[in-house]
């Protein structure tokens, strides 16, 4: 459950002003008035707490829960214990992100102001409503709309441009780019920075300038210490909506469609581009110059090496299919049974 020191509940709120705010249906016989103080997980609910079930692995949480109110699929509602209350969606941990949201608003400025211990440029702007906290670095022509924070250390180069609503963490540095609106960046986050691009003469490696940007789009999460450079003279595009993890790598040119999914320890080679909504689990790494298309899958730790049809699953190194993969992993385990290899 939420730590009071660091989280402050707007709550309490009464069952049924919940369940209209977050499209839910209350059980026969549920309290429309009942008082709930915050959320928390099945496990560590108690009488005060709304609590919600999506994942059949957690069967026996859902039972033994002391939740007030359980947010779950109308088909479990056998399976909840007789005490708590229900809430009927079929979308149960989207309606509890939701309820979340109402005990716990996302805000992005907590105080305005200018702390004495950063540093701006006087030609820097700064829209109505900024936080900027110590040891930030505001470089010269650099713009920054309404309502944003940019926390302690972080470094915003020169012409940079920040929409508005904007979170930028804590020792993030960002350099050659435009970013949009509701953006949120996480520590350590790295914007900007050079691609990886050399040509290899008599004379060793030669540095090529990189002379893209990197447009980051509205409503863009970006996690712990991900990095994503410059274009070589394209730019680098992050689509509006996209969700990316930690210690991920997006390389030079690379351009992302509206609502992708990256999950940690990805790597995107340069020129790759992806389709909408397309989603890579952990640690996938995908070669220079492909296509992944339209809400494309990849299981975690696939490698890639051609082009992703829209709309399939791939899996495997090198990534193929998630059946024909799946496959050839059973029929590698029927052989290491099989033979000489087992048991002398």
């Amino acid at each position: 459950m939420a730590d009071p020191r660091f989280y402050r509940s707007r709550g309490p709120f009464a069952l049924g002003e919940l369940a209209q705010s977050i499209g839910a249906t209350l059980a026969p016989g549920a309290d429309a008035d009942l008082k709930l103080a915050d959320v928390a997980a099945l496990d560590e609910a108690g009488p005060e707490h709304l609590s919600f079930f999506d994942n059949r692995k957690y069967l026996q949480s859902l039972r033994q829960t002391r939740a007030g109110a359980v947010v779950l699929a109308e088909s479990a509602r056998g399976q909840a214990p007789s005490g708590a209350a229900l809430l009927f969606s079929a979308q149960p941990y989207y309606a509890f992100a939701l309820a979340a949201r109402a005990f716990h608003p996302i805000v992005a400025v907590s105080r305005a102001g200018i702390s004495p211990a950063s540093h701006l440029d006087p030609s820097a702007r700064l829209g109505e409503g900024c936080q900027v906290d110590a040891g930030a670095v505001i470089a010269a022509g650099a713009s920054i709309g309404s309502r944003c924070r940019i926390r302690a250390n972080a470094a915003i180069g020169e012409k940079v441009v920040i929409g508005d609503d904007c979170d930028i963490g804590a020792g993030a540095s960002l350099s050659h780019c435009l970013i949009g609106d509701r953006v949120i960046l996480h520590p350590g986050v790295c914007i900007g920075q050079d691609g990886f691009g050399f040509a290899r003469g008599g004379e060793g490696h030669l540095k090529v300038p990189q002379l893209g940007r990197v447009i980051v789009e509205n409503d863009v999460e970006i996690g712990a210490n991900s990095s994503i450079d410059r274009g070589s003279g394209p730019d680098t595009i992050i689509g509006p909506g996209c969700k990316i993890d930690n210690l991920v790598q997006i390389a030079h040119n690379v351009r992302l469609g509206a609502g992708c999914v990256i999950v940690a320890q990805v790597g995107i080679s340069g020129s790759t581009q992806l389709g909408d909504y397309a989603v890579l689990a952990g640690q996938v790494g995908i070669a220079g110059h492909l296509k992944i298309g339209k809400e494309a899958v990849l299981a975690a730790k696939s490698g890639v090496h051609s082009d992703v049809p829209a709309g399939a699953t791939y899996g495997g190194i090198p990534a193929r299919p998630i059946r024909q993969w799946r496959r050839m992993v059973a029929a590698m385990a029927r052989l290491g049974r099989n033979g000489r290899g087992e048991g002398g």
